[in-house]
Protein backbone atom coordinates (compact mmCIF):
# COMPACT_ATOMS: atom_id res chain seq x y z
CA UNK A 1 0.00 0.00 0.00
CA UNK A 2 1.26 3.48 -0.84
CA UNK A 3 0.91 6.12 1.83
CA UNK A 4 0.01 9.52 0.42
CA UNK A 5 0.70 12.88 1.99
CA UNK A 6 -3.03 13.11 2.64
CA UNK A 7 -3.02 9.87 4.64
CA UNK A 8 0.07 11.06 6.56
CA UNK A 9 -1.78 14.24 7.55
CA UNK A 10 -4.79 12.22 8.76
CA UNK A 11 -2.68 9.78 10.79
CA UNK A 12 -0.60 12.50 12.46
CA UNK A 13 -3.70 14.62 13.21
CA UNK A 14 -5.44 11.61 14.79
CA UNK A 15 -2.35 10.64 16.78
CA UNK A 16 -1.66 14.14 18.14
CA UNK A 17 -5.23 15.37 18.45
CA UNK A 18 -4.54 18.36 16.19
CA UNK A 19 -6.57 19.67 13.28
CA UNK A 20 -5.77 18.31 9.85
CA UNK A 21 -5.30 21.87 8.61
CA UNK A 22 -2.57 22.60 11.19
CA UNK A 23 -0.84 19.27 10.57
CA UNK A 24 -0.96 19.87 6.82
CA UNK A 25 0.79 23.23 7.23
CA UNK A 26 3.46 21.68 9.43
CA UNK A 27 4.13 18.80 7.03
CA UNK A 28 4.21 21.12 4.00
CA UNK A 29 6.63 23.44 5.80
CA UNK A 30 8.84 20.53 6.82
CA UNK A 31 9.01 19.08 3.30
CA UNK A 32 9.67 22.52 1.80
CA UNK A 33 12.47 23.23 4.29
CA UNK A 34 14.14 19.85 3.74
CA UNK A 35 13.90 20.21 -0.05
CA UNK A 36 15.33 23.74 -0.02
CA UNK A 37 18.18 22.70 2.25
CA UNK A 38 19.04 19.73 0.03
CA UNK A 39 18.92 21.98 -3.06
CA UNK A 40 21.54 24.16 -1.35
CA UNK A 41 23.75 21.07 -0.91
CA UNK A 42 23.21 20.49 2.81
CA UNK A 43 22.94 17.08 4.43
CA UNK A 44 19.84 16.25 6.53
CA UNK A 45 20.29 13.82 9.40
CA UNK A 46 17.23 12.82 11.39
CA UNK A 47 18.45 10.64 14.26
CA UNK A 48 17.10 7.07 14.20
CA UNK A 49 15.16 7.85 11.00
CA UNK A 50 17.85 8.32 8.37
CA UNK A 51 20.08 10.64 6.37
CA UNK A 52 19.22 12.57 3.20
CA UNK A 53 22.23 13.64 1.13
CA UNK A 54 22.87 15.19 -2.26
CA UNK A 55 25.46 13.32 -4.30
CA UNK A 56 26.86 14.12 -7.71
CA UNK A 57 26.79 11.40 -10.34
CA UNK A 58 29.72 11.66 -12.72
CA UNK A 59 29.20 12.24 -16.42
CA UNK A 60 29.45 9.12 -18.57
CA UNK A 61 28.81 7.72 -22.00
CA UNK A 62 25.44 5.98 -22.25
CA UNK A 63 23.58 4.24 -25.05
CA UNK A 64 20.33 5.13 -26.75
CA UNK A 65 18.27 1.93 -26.30
CA UNK A 66 16.45 2.38 -29.62
CA UNK A 67 19.41 3.00 -31.89
CA UNK A 68 22.34 1.70 -29.85
CA UNK A 69 24.19 4.98 -30.48
CA UNK A 70 26.48 6.31 -27.79
CA UNK A 71 25.27 9.48 -26.10
CA UNK A 72 26.95 11.64 -23.48
CA UNK A 73 25.13 11.71 -20.13
CA UNK A 74 26.05 14.88 -18.19
CA UNK A 75 26.89 14.88 -14.50
CA UNK A 76 23.89 15.47 -12.25
CA UNK A 77 22.98 15.87 -8.63
CA UNK A 78 20.69 13.30 -7.00
CA UNK A 79 19.18 12.92 -3.52
CA UNK A 80 20.01 9.73 -1.67
CA UNK A 81 18.50 8.34 1.52
CA UNK A 82 20.17 6.00 3.98
CA UNK A 83 17.84 4.64 6.68
CA UNK A 84 18.78 4.90 10.35
CA UNK A 85 19.24 2.03 12.80
CA UNK A 86 15.74 2.17 14.35
CA UNK A 87 14.07 2.33 10.93
CA UNK A 88 16.08 -0.65 9.68
CA UNK A 89 15.12 -2.66 12.77
CA UNK A 90 11.45 -1.69 12.53
CA UNK A 91 11.23 -2.61 8.83
CA UNK A 92 13.03 -5.91 9.42
CA UNK A 93 10.78 -7.03 12.28
CA UNK A 94 7.36 -5.75 11.16
CA UNK A 95 5.08 -7.83 8.95
CA UNK A 96 3.76 -6.08 5.83
CA UNK A 97 0.04 -5.38 5.80
CA UNK A 98 -2.34 -6.15 2.93
CA UNK A 99 -3.52 -3.32 0.66
CA UNK A 100 -6.37 -2.30 2.94
CA UNK A 101 -6.76 0.98 4.83
CA UNK A 102 -5.21 0.97 8.30
CA UNK A 103 -7.74 0.62 11.13
CA UNK A 104 -7.29 4.22 12.37
CA UNK A 105 -8.51 5.61 9.02
CA UNK A 106 -12.18 5.50 8.15
CA UNK A 107 -13.31 4.83 4.58
CA UNK A 108 -14.26 8.50 4.12
CA UNK A 109 -10.78 9.63 5.17
CA UNK A 110 -9.07 7.28 2.72
CA UNK A 111 -11.15 8.55 -0.19
CA UNK A 112 -10.19 12.11 0.67
CA UNK A 113 -13.58 13.22 1.95
CA UNK A 114 -13.11 15.60 4.87
CA UNK A 115 -15.52 16.57 7.57
CA UNK A 116 -16.85 20.06 6.78
CA UNK A 117 -15.38 21.49 10.00
CA UNK A 118 -11.72 20.91 9.06
CA UNK A 119 -10.92 21.52 5.38
CA UNK A 120 -7.33 21.28 4.16
CA UNK A 121 -5.72 24.15 2.30
CA UNK A 122 -5.99 23.82 -1.50
CA UNK A 123 -2.21 23.20 -1.84
CA UNK A 124 -2.55 19.53 -0.91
Amino acid sequence: MTMTKRELVIRVANKLGMTQSDVSKIIEGTFETISQSLAEGHRWELRDFGVFEVKTRASRIGRNPRTGDQVPVPERRVVTFRPGKKMKEMVATTEPTPDTPPPELSAGEVTGELPPSDPLPPSM
